[in-house]
């Protein structure tokens, strides 16, 4: 008789069991979403909140959002996780890039946006440890009422943006302050976390002593 080879058949594992596979607690309730935003995050009752996207995700990726999502794991271990698995795009769901309007020059922009350079990576040595990537900014002639902005990665590319009038009006001072911020925002981007003005803000804003408050106030001024 011809031996037949016995061949084992292993259905292909789900997206839950990946990730239960590669080291997320039993106790931690996987919820899988598909927001446009926040890839991962956890939600107000502890459930791990996944975008399903990273069902095709590479092992490794799998095994980044399992770090992640440890209660044990160091911030530092978690933020570099965070920088793994938001590289993947989710399949069928990347956000294309906006087209961002390229805002007109004026003599001595090259100046200035020189400075805001030095200056986040003064700001990020201080207060971040300098963890956060180096991201584009800008400086925007369509503020009126904002002061800043954070474009997530989500969206396209990262950028910071300050308003040009906020610039000419409160100075560097005020600046810096708006772009640290918009840094917290670039720190919650980066280490997976919603992009708003929530708990996490509020916490991380009062570590780097400034306002956790979504607009900032002009300082008062007297005048004699």
């Amino acid at each position: 008789m011809t031996g037949q080879l016995a061949l084992s058949f292993h259905p292909p594992r789900t997206l839950v069991e990946r990730l239960r596979a590669a080291g997320v607690p039993a106790t931690t309730a996987i919820v899988l979403h598909r927001n446009r935003r926040v890839m991962l995050s956890f939600d107000s009752r502890g459930s791990l909140r996944v975008h399903q996207g990273y069902g095709d995700a590479p092992d490794e990726v799998i095994a980044a959002i399992a770090r992640w999502a440890r209660p044990w794991t160091r911030r530092r271990d978690r933020q570099e996780a965070a920088r793994v698995f938001l590289t993947f795009r989710v399949h069928g769901d990347a956000i294309p890039p906006r087209r961002r309007r390229r805002p007109l020059a004026e003599p001595g922009d090259e100046e200035r946006l020189a400075r805001l350079r030095s200056l986040h990576q003064q700001l990020n040595d201080r207060w971040f440890g300098g963890s956060l990537a180096l991201i584009e900014i800008v400086l925007s002639d369509r503020m009126r009422r904002k002061l800043g902005h954070y474009e997530p990665r989500g969206a396209g590319i990262p950028a910071i943006a300050i308003g040009r009038r906020h610039l000419r009006r409160d100075g560097w001072e005020q600046v810096a302050v708006t772009l640290l911020h918009e840094m917290v925002h670039q720190w919650q981007d980066e280490s997976g976390l919603p992009v708003d003005h929530g708990p996490a803000f509020r916490r991380k804003a009062t570590e780097v002593g400034i306002e956790p408050r979504a607009t900032m106030q002009r300082p008062s001024v007297s005048r004699r």
